[in-house]
């Protein structure tokens, strides 16, 4: 094979490594960011537990001093009534006592249905503070191997970025400027082989010409269709 050939397979072998090395060390702040992002959500869901457990809590301690409130109410219209000599005014003593009594009876429905909320609402506190605490023990870890994994990933970058600088040494600026041209337009791969007659990247049916310059070996030959560079070797047929 054309020595040129030869180290342009290696500096193409080199470049997929190091792209592949940067699209790993890219892709983690993203995932850092869905790690922080999941781990905010399920401290949202735990403030809003939280907060929903408060409120209830609060309402139906309203509730139970508007209850002690109107038993005070009753009490005292009870003692008037009983200093009372006007059997007028003891009616309308009585009718108080018993409109109280009414909104004392609504108030404790009430608080019955506020005590079967506080029931969900604790279950669902305990369950997101449950969540919560997992996920902060699983976003911590998460977090700490993407750092150790980010620190090597920047290792390997430069080893790669090394490795491909001394792929790309041997090469002449001009065959190098072709296949980096060619990285920009088509993309990987840029140096292809030929099976069967066809080209493997575009997959088109190679020219005679093409497949006898290919073969021979003697100077870097482009598909005529895709213009990536060709290279031939006795196990392909």
């Amino acid at each position: 094979m054309l020595p040129a050939l030869q180290h342009l397979l290696v500096l193409q072998d080199r470049d997929r490594r190091l792209t592949r090395i940067q699209a790993e060390l890219t892709a983690v702040p993203g995932q850092r960011l869905y790690l922080k992002n999941k781990a905010s959500k399920t401290t949202t869901d735990f403030d809003t537990a939280k907060r929903q457990s408060q409120l209830v809590e609060s309402d139906r301690k309203r509730l139970e001093l508007e209850v002690d409130t109107l038993k005070e109410r009753i009490n005292k219209v009870r003692a008037q009534q009983n200093d009372t000599r006007s059997n007028e005014q003891y009616r309308a003593y009585q009718h108080q006592i018993a409109t109280s009594q009414t909104e004392i009876s609504n108030l404790e429905d009430q608080q019955l249905e506020l005590m079967e909320k506080a029931d969900g609402c604790a279950r669902e506190l305990a369950l997101a503070t449950k969540q919560l605490a997992e996920t902060k023990a699983e976003t911590s870890r998460y977090l700490a191997d993407l750092d150790a994994r980010g620190a090597k990933l920047e290792a390997e970058l430069e080893v790669a970025e090394t490795a491909r600088d001394l792929a790309a040494e041997p090469l002449d600026d001009a065959v190098l400027h072709r296949y980096e041209n060619l990285l920009k337009t088509k993309g990987d791969p840029a140096i292809v082989g030929v099976h069967g007659g066809v080209c493997g990247g575009c997959h088109m049916q190679l020219t005679t010409q093409a497949m006898v310059s290919t073969r021979g070996q003697a100077e870097i030959t482009p598909c005529p269709t895709c213009s990536r560079i060709l290279y031939w070797t006795s196990e392909m047929v």
